[in-house]
């Protein structure tokens, strides 16, 4: 999902590594217990990995662009399983995870369509009762400008809760901030 050369540098910045740890994860996640087994879908040149690697004990990364996926392999050597693959078709087992999180990427994603097939790749490939998580920028000019000449797709936040229950989870909810928005919902329970 190609990114123009401004916006490629934005997201590979120290600036943004550190806006990313000290304000938009800790926000993102502020209420989320992510669990021992956390999938990461498009950590792009991989700030929110490196954060995430303090809140779970395995994780596990899926890129799309095979560029990325080697370099974070080479920066973050064994501490991350980093896997070139797709977020909408994932070349993972049904299950595995407790969590699934995905942080300002969803509107990198070509399509709604494909949008929704990685909402329910999400879906199967957590635990019952796993969490599935992240943000997203709002749309406005300035976003539009940033992504000239990108794939950009946003995703509209009051469709989101129902597009979430539509690929079968649960107790979905979206909050809007400044500039962007988070989400979270659960995969049901399995039956007692």
């Amino acid at each position: 999902m190609p990114m123009n050369f401004v916006h490629r540098r934005l997201c590979s910045s120290r600036r943004w590594a550190r806006a990313v740890r000290d304000r938009l994860l800790p926000w993102a996640l502020a209420d989320a217990r992510l669990g021992p087994d956390t999938l990461e879908i498009g950590p792009g040149y991989g700030a929110t990995t490196r954060v995430l690697l303090g809140r779970t004990e395995r994780l596990t990364a899926v890129e799309s662009d095979a560029s990325y996926a080697l370099r974070l392999r080479r920066l973050l050597g064994g501490r991350v399983d980093v896997v070139h693959g797709d977020g909408a078709d994932l070349p993972l087992p049904d299950g595995r995870f407790d969590s699934v999180v995905c942080f300002t990427v969803l509107h990198h994603v070509p399509s709604a369509a494909a949008q929704d097939r990685l909402f329910a790749e999400a879906r199967r490939v957590l635990r019952p009762g796993g969490l599935f998580t992240g943000c997203d920028a709002l749309d406005g000019w300035g976003f539009r400008a940033i992504h000239l000449g990108d794939t950009c797709v946003p995703v509209p936040p009051e469709t989101l809760a129902a597009r979430l229950r539509a690929a079968g989870f649960a107790d979905c909810s979206v909050t809007l901030g400044k500039g962007s928005f988070r989400f979270a919902a659960r995969r049901a329970p399995a039956p007692a």
